[in-house]
């Protein structure tokens, strides 16, 4: 059977991801994002929607799921887990919107409708929805991220974000053999160094920083990063300290262990970190010797206080372990020194460095993902460099999606 697929963003972008399949008598959404930058940029509006799939929590993925749930009242198919965060982030993101006087592009109520929508289900599980079968198989990116393969006469299977290697939270994906495979690139001609060597590289910087006196800053992402981190540092005997958003995420994941590589890992890992409860105990855990902390590109949370005790410093470091988006205060250091404080521009004595901990695949993990897939078609979407993959994947047809354009696809 013939499908139309259509992008209604990130397809030569990476962010506000979604895409409708449309066939069968129904309109289906995979993910439907918003980019959070200042002011926050939306996909397309999506047409009316009888089936929507949520690969995984981050903004960029679930952002704008409540727009299309509180108007059409569609089922939401996701893991448990991906639910739950979800519903952390939506409700922050209207919060920020708010506080930043930025439009908000649905209610709280649509919010909680979204809720009430989802049915959770989890790796390996099969949804059949009229002739589609539904698969759902882990991503390898964060705790609960997913792969859906789509199975009609053929099967498609949808990647979101990807990651082949294992890391300390979870195990890399397997190849899921496909007739169609629609595929994130967003490492295009770019590959990770080992990361062995980076974990002992960003270990041996702690160890420096912590033994001239200096205290080590670590800016994190909430879901997924602020963990991983955790668990590498975990057995380091420091006085540790988590902050922000992360504390609740671990708390979570830790309820949901299936979808951990090894939860008594990130068990022992919250054990040996102080948790930052209430704003008082910021002063003490400034004066410890290792932070973790939101926000991961320093452009709010907790990590700005502590920047306002340490930045005069040069015995402490700050030590970036996440992708540092243009218009960031994370990329402003990184080009400048200098970040932007309570409106003014400041200048930051403590060392920076810049540590490859990301959750995408590399170029060449995508290419052998890609080829053991054993697709017909590829669909490359979620890059802004995806030409680069057209050399390696000369022996296939491959297919480089248009915002807004619609494409068919045999399913």
């Amino acid at each position: 059977m013939i499908m139309k697929f259509r992008f209604l963003g990130g397809a030569d972008i990476v962010g506000r991801m979604g895409m409708t399949i449309e066939g069968d008598g129904k309109t289906m959404l995979v993910e439907y994002g918003m980019s959070p930058t200042k002011p926050p940029e939306y996909p397309i509006a999506a047409p009316k929607i009888d089936h929507l799939f949520l690969t995984h929590c981050h903004l960029d993925h679930c952002g704008m799921v409540p727009a299309v749930c509180g108007r059409d009242d569609c089922e939401v198919f996701t893991t448990p887990l991906s639910a739950e965060i979800s519903e952390i982030m939506l409700y922050d993101s209207l919060k920020i919107a708010k506080a930043e006087g930025y439009m908000e592009p649905y209610t709280a109520s649509d919010v909680e409708k979204t809720m009430e929508l989802v049915v959770p289900f989890g790796f390996k599980d099969t949804v059949e929805l009229g002739k589609t079968d539904v698969t759902l198989h882990s991503a390898g990116h964060i705790p609960g991220a997913a792969m859906f393969e789509f199975k009609y006469d053929h099967n498609t299977l949808y990647t979101g974000d990807l990651h082949t290697a294992d890391q300390k939270l979870v195990l890399g994906a397997k190849p899921i053999k496909c007739k169609n495979l629609i595929i994130e690139g967003t490492y295009g001609g770019r590959n990770h160094p080992s990361r062995d060597e980076t974990v002992d590289d960003f270990i041996a910087k702690i160890d420096e920083v912590i033994d001239r006196g200096g205290t080590v800053i670590i800016p994190c992402f909430a879901v997924g990063r602020t963990q991983e981190i955790m668990i590498i540092l975990k057995d380091l005997g420091y006085e540790m300290w988590v902050d922000g958003m992360g504390r609740s995420v671990t708390g979570l994941f830790l309820n949901y262990p299936e979808y951990l590589r090894d939860p008594r890992s990130m068990r022992a890992a919250r054990k040996n970190f102080r948790e930052v409860k209430t704003s008082s105990m910021r002063k003490p855990a400034s004066k410890g010797q290792i932070i973790v902390t939101t926000g991961g590109m320093l452009d709010g949370g907790p990590v700005l206080g502590y920047l306002r005790s340490l930045k005069d410093d040069p015995k402490s470091a700050i030590l970036l372990v996440g992708y540092q988006a243009e218009d960031t205060n994370g990329r402003l250091l990184l080009e400048t020194g200098s970040i932007v404080l309570d409106g003014e521009m400041v200048k930051i004595e403590c060392e920076v460095q810049k540590y490859d901990f990301s959750a995408h695949a590399g170029h060449d993990e995508i290419v052998e993902f890609a080829r053991k897939c054993e697709p017909e078609n590829i669909v490359i979407m979620h890059s802004e460099t995806r030409e680069l993959f057209l050399p390696d994947l000369q022996d296939y047809n491959i297919i480089l999606p248009e915002l807004g354009k619609e494409f068919e696809l045999d399913v």
